[in-house]
């Protein structure tokens, strides 16, 4: 039977292959041009390789009174799905309160392994610049080669959109001050699983002017408007007024200073990065300040006075198109007359890890049932993952903005619930009822 290809080999990618090869048992080519091409991004050869934070978000918390998250919805489906990327994260946890994160390079290393190791995966190491011949899938993800993403243009036009993400930055946990940095989880939740520094006002005041007035490795017209608002710079978040980080990713709620007892003006926080505890990246630092800039505004913040930076933080490309106008239902260019050919992951409109890796298992049991010629499934709009499928196909094409999973998405339960936490159960129950019978309709 003729192979499936898999265009990219990242977490999106190796989804959609794993699903072929293991859920449906038909040989697929996956193609990746890293180490011989490369991006601004990436450091390695290894697949699934994690660029930006290591977190892949909140699960549901199994204490008493269970925490239930969008994020954690989504989790659950594709554990029921088989997914690889989920448990090869699970097996390279380390310790983030109530989010997933993992180590990088054993979760690459993990991902890597299980691929290059299927007897119906061939792994292929070249770049692909033009669309390939169907079926296949294209997740090349926000860091699309330049020549496939021009491909892609004409194919699509003027419906083709391009934006900005960025990283953030990595330092030492021996280099942190811990005379002034202390360990503790918001709210008490997930034990002392972050690192924080807290401010005062002055201290905040300084490191604020500082952080708006710093060089900027892209310029400041250029990068204005183009990133997405889940993974914006925090200069830019600084930009919007001098207390908008302090109600974002520098909020002091719930993180008392144990040497004071009391809040403090803000705390940035610290999450391990790596399974020794060795490396800690700031939570919400996302920039394009350049690296000399970085290294000084940073070292204002209490407790990284002196703190080594193992990786500075980077603005990168981040590819995706106009889903609503340009994708059918089930993920296919058919506006372009390819409807041989899918995308998956972050090209498709969704922001996240697991978002990304949730369009990779689509894209793989699409393309599989395609090949058999089989139907195409109609992915139940109660489940998470049918939700961001509902949303890519029906946002308004004029004012398309990439989207995470949330609550928000999820169809209205047919008893309104005004309690918040009732009816995320109520969501993750309707959806997890609606995703195993789907899956049961596949077999």
């Amino acid at each position: 039977m003729h192979k499936i290809t898999v265009i990219g080999g990242g977490l999106s990618g190796c989804e959609a292959a794993w699903q072929i090869a293991e859920r449906e048992g038909l040989p697929v080519r996956l193609v990746e041009m890293r180490p011989l091409a490369t991006t601004p991004a990436h450091t390695t050869a290894l697949l699934a390789e994690v660029v930006c934070s290591n977190s892949f978000g909140g699960v549901i918390d199994p204490g008493p009174e269970e925490h239930i998250t969008a994020a954690g919805i989504l989790k659950e489906e594709l554990e029921l799905g088989g997914s690889l990327i989920l448990s090869c994260a699970r097996a390279s946890r380390v310790p983030a309160g109530g989010a997933l994160a993992v180590d990088r390079e054993r979760f690459s290393s993990l991902v890597t392994e299980k691929i290059t190791s299927h007897p119906k995966i061939q792994l292929v190491r070249e770049e692909v610049a033009s669309l390939p011949e169907g079926p296949a899938i294209i997740a090349t993800g926000p860091l699309t080669a330049p020549a496939l993403a021009e491909a892609l243009r004409s194919a699509l036009g003027k419906e083709y959109v391009a934006f900005f993400d960025a990283v953030a930055p990595i330092v030492t946990r021996e280099s942190i001050n811990m005379g002034k940095a202390f360990a503790a989880g918001r709210y008490g939740r997930g034990g002392d699983s972050y690192i924080n520094c807290p401010m005062n006002r002055e201290e905040y005041s300084v490191f604020y002017n500082e952080l708006i007035h710093a060089q900027r490795a892209l310029p400041h017209d250029f990068e204005r408007g183009m990133y997405f608002e889940g993974c914006m710079p925090i200069e830019a978040i600084a930009e919007r007024g001098t207390d908008t980080m302090r109600f974002g990713p520098l909020r002091p709620v719930g993180l008392p200073d144990p040497r004071t007892g009391r809040e403090s003006w803000a705390v940035v926080q610290l999450r391990q990065d790596n399974a020794e505890g060795t490396l800690y990246n700031l939570v919400g630092f996302q920039t394009a300040l350049k690296w000399g800039e970085q290294k000084r505004v940073f070292s204002l913040i209490p407790g990284l006075e002196k703190a080594e930076f193992v990786r500075f933080g980077v603005m990168h490309r981040n590819t995706s198109v106009n889903a609503p106008a340009v994708l059918d239902p089930w993920l296919r260019l058919t506006s372009a007359g390819r409807g041989d050919i899918f995308l998956a992951g972050q090209i498709t409109g969704v922001e996240g890890y697991m978002e990304s890796t949730a369009m990779g298992l689509v894209a793989g049991i699409n393309a599989a049932r395609l090949l058999r010629g089989r139907p195409l499934p109609d992915w139940p709009e109660t489940t998470a993952i049918g939700s961001l499928l509902h949303y890519l196909r029906s946002a308004d094409p004029a004012h398309f903005q990439p989207m995470n999973m949330n609550l928000g998405i999820f169809p209205h339960l047919e008893n309104r619930i005004r309690d918040k936490r009732q009816r995320a159960a109520g969501y993750r129950e309707r959806a997890a009822t609606a995703m195993k019978d789907f899956l049961n309709s596949l077999d």
